[in-house]
């Protein structure tokens, strides 16, 4: 589909994320199946709520924007949720490593989602649209919080994984 003006473009981009959003969603789903630590298990439990609630935002804002919700392959969340998969695959066996990993992989995500929420507000904020600019600010609010706490929890993850490698010697 060509994109001629920057409202096709914004629901273009929309429905990237709102693709995007559906793919991380059954990703984690399948990290939490895998996840050892009660930490990485309760950061995807709470993402896993946080994404269900960017879903429905999303399709509010799509009512707001009186379009039908459409989602738009999204390649690069299909490149990172294989990414993921394969690491999942590559890291059977050690757990702890294996934790490391899954943070490692959904911190990719965020960043992802952080970048195409602040392109989609930037968006809104030139269509004066402020409902549509509350729900993408929320949903940019949570991505920046969970990036927050896999940030400060990697570092612990880590020095776990090292020091179970280093006992193991």
């Amino acid at each position: 589909m060509a994109i001629r003006t920057l409202d096709e473009k914004f629901v273009h981009d929309l429905g990237d994320i709102f693709d995007a959003e559906h793919r991380f969603l059954e990703a984690q789903q399948e990290m939490l199946q895998h996840a050892h630590a009660q930490t990485v298990q309760m950061l995807l439990t709470e993402h896993i709520a946080q994404t269900q609630q960017q879903i429905e935002n999303i399709g509010q804002i799509y009512k707001q924007l009186g379009v039908a919700p459409e989602r738009v392959r999204c390649d690069a969340a299909v490149g990172l949720v294989s990414e993921g998969q394969k690491g999942l695959k590559e890291t059977a066996g050690a757990p702890m490593v294996q934790d490391v990993m899954i943070a490692g992989a959904c911190s990719k995500v965020e960043h992802y989602e952080i970048a195409s929420y602040r392109g989609l507000i930037e968006g809104a904020k030139l269509m004066d649209n402020t409902p549509v600019l509350a729900l993408l600010q929320q949903n940019l609010q949570q991505e920046e919080q969970t990036a927050m706490k896999i940030e400060q929890n990697t570092p612990i993850l880590l020095n776990q994984a090292l020091s179970a490698n280093q006992m193991g010697r």
